[in-house]
């Protein structure tokens, strides 16, 4: 018995040993481990989701970019001239002889906008005027030149219709200043094609309202220029020479100073 009670009480040092502490040690180990790794893999998880989220956001605002940049060249572009007519050119066909259109051009902005012409034919076309600058609301007429070739060997025109195109561009400008070409240069980027024009043949012996308009509108041109060409009135008193000031009461003063002069020379 007491051998049998020494053997039990060794067992039991051994078993209290081999008891808790040392495997608590290893299980708590391997559940942190465990802890560990599954955390990481979790941040693993959501960055890599995160980052895929990114991906989406930037491929959706790519994608919505270039389809707004698609939608907005698909729209028209908003006119700042007006024109009348609105696309063609009307001359009266006459074969061997320069001949003149009209087109009316008006600014509907809100700001100053200049003009300017192109063509397809520079040596037998001109634009009279070949650009400028309109104010808010401002009109003008240009006259367009062009020489009409005579057809081969006397044909007649079937189709009233000319190879010879028309360009008007506009460009904002900052107020009033004078017109130069070199505007459309330095602001390239800036300008906007308003229209192309089409050059088409009327038959100038058949009455036509298309015809009649053309005329109106040419009289009204050549009278334009004309007030331009003339000089500003002149309401206050002139000054001749430096500083010298002739009203019309001295005028008529000298003038008949001197009738009386003349007069008493021929009486004496």
């Amino acid at each position: 018995m007491a051998i049998d009670s020494e053997k039990s009480g060794a067992d039991g040092k051994v078993w209290s040993l081999c008891k808790m502490p040392f495997w608590q040690t290893s299980i708590a180990s391997s559940s942190s481990s465990s802890a560990t790794t599954a955390a990481a893999a979790s941040s693993a998880t959501i960055s890599g989701q995160n980052q895929s989220h990114q991906a989406v956001e930037r491929s959706s605002l790519h994608s919505s970019n270039a389809v707004s940049s698609m939608a907005k060249s698909l729209l028209p572009t908003r006119r700042r001239l007006r024109l009348d007519p609105s696309n063609k050119l009307f001359f009266p066909y006459e074969p061997g002889k320069q001949v003149k259109s009209a087109v009316g051009i008006k600014n509907t902005c809100k700001s100053h906008v200049a003009f300017k012409f192109q063509t397809t034919a520079p040596k037998s076309c001109y634009m009279r005027p070949p650009g400028g600058i309109l104010a808010p609301g401002e009109s003008v007429v240009a006259t367009v030149f062009k020489f009409v070739e005579p057809p081969e060997n006397n044909e007649k025109l079937v189709d009233h219709k000319s190879k010879v195109k028309f360009k008007i561009m506009s460009l904002k400008v900052k107020g009033e200043m004078d017109y130069v070409p070199e505007l459309f240069d330095e602001q390239r980027d800036q300008v906007a094609v308003e229209q192309i024009l089409r050059v088409i043949f009327l038959d100038p012996e058949r009455p036509s309202p298309v015809l009649e308009k053309l005329k109106r509108q040419l009289a009204e041109a050549d009278a334009a220029l004309e007030a331009r060409k003339k000089p500003p009135e002149d309401t206050g008193p002139r000054i001749v020479g430096e500083g010298l000031v002739i009203d019309e009461w001295k005028e008529r003063r000298e003038r008949y100073l001197a009738r009386q002069q003349v007069e008493g020379v021929d009486s004496v």
